[in-house]
């Protein structure tokens, strides 16, 4: 039975993280729409940025992911705003210099899991009351790296794999609530991050050409946001771009142990992983670093 479509027009949206990339594109989908959008990020800036997706319909707040008080107002604010919130989509992410995990400094990794995963909880968290009220939606940016070996970059692997966990027990916890949860899976989509953590990395780049060429696919930050924005319409539980990852996901039991066994004798990658493990511990992320800046995600 297919479900009804959910209204955008005149729901109340917030987004974390989204002064650019998914974030940004989102927003400018949501405001075709006919939804109002409140962008909450750690930039100073935020609330002229957002005054350039829309003068009346977009508003923007500075909050940091990593303190949920600061998530709290930005709910507040956007029901003094505009009346309610709908919908939360918890987007901010973070993605550190590639790294083996001995060679990763302990500040990336705190720093990951703080915004990735803490930060998340916070978002959803903050906004749950009114989303509840509303009977609307949450909406949780995971990544194929929830079910995708996480060599050269296990922190994030390891932040989007509970992202996923986070997804499916609150589906559950909330469903009696009439609330839906949406989480999405994207591979590499082409943000400023993707272009300075992988496309600027040589290193990198000759792990990711190891791969199979399948996997190495790239999307869109519109193309992220339209899939996004289906899904809501459509309370899906979840969304994964692009869609050659769907029987991947569902087929990861059996597949994953094979690919994992497959890259472990794989003589390019041991090789290009080695020269990951020798080369200098990359600078730590600094622990004021935006919720949203080139380093940070969204896929």
């Amino acid at each position: 039975m297919s479900r009804a479509t959910y209204d955008l027009a005149g729901k109340v949206v917030l987004i974390t993280g989204g002064n650019g990339g998914i974030g940004a594109a989102t927003a400018r989908a949501l405001l075709g729409r006919g939804a109002r959008v409140v962008i909450a990020d750690i930039a100073p800036t935020t609330p002229e940025r957002a005054l350039e997706l829309h003068r009346t319909h977009a508003v923007g707040v500075v909050a940091d992911v990593r303190d949920r008080p600061s998530l709290e107002a930005a709910v507040a604010h956007a029901v003094d705003q505009f009346g309610r919130l709908d919908v939360v989509i918890a987007n901010a992410g973070l993605l550190a210099k590639a790294a083996t995990l001995r060679n990763t400094p302990a500040a990336d990794i705190e720093a990951t899991l703080a915004v990735n995963v803490t930060g998340v909880a916070n978002t959803v968290a903050a906004a749950l009351p009114q989303v509840i009220a509303s009977k609307g939606q949450v909406v949780l940016i995971s990544s194929v790296f929830a079910f995708l070996n996480g060599m050269g970059t296990i922190p994030y692997a390891m932040s989007k794999a509970a992202v996923e966990q986070l997804g499916r027990g609150l589906r559950v916890e909330v469903a009696d609530h009439g609330v839906s949860v949406l989480t999405a899976y994207f591979s590499l989509v082409q943000t400023d991050m993707i272009a300075r953590g992988v496309d600027e990395d040589p290193v990198v780049m000759e792990l990711m050409g190891a791969l199979p060429k399948p996997m190495l696919k790239r999307i869109t930050p519109d193309h992220a946001a339209a899939g996004l924005v289906e899904g809501i319409e459509s309370r899906a539980p979840r969304v994964v771009r692009p869609g050659l990852w769907r029987p991947v996901s569902s087929l990861r039991g059996l597949l994953n142990p094979t690919l994992d066994a497959r890259f472990a004798q794989d003589r390019r990658i041991l090789d290009v992983l080695a020269r990951l493990d020798a080369r200098p511990s990359p600078a730590p992320v600094p622990p004021t670093a935006p919720a949203a800046s080139s380093r940070r995600k969204k896929s």
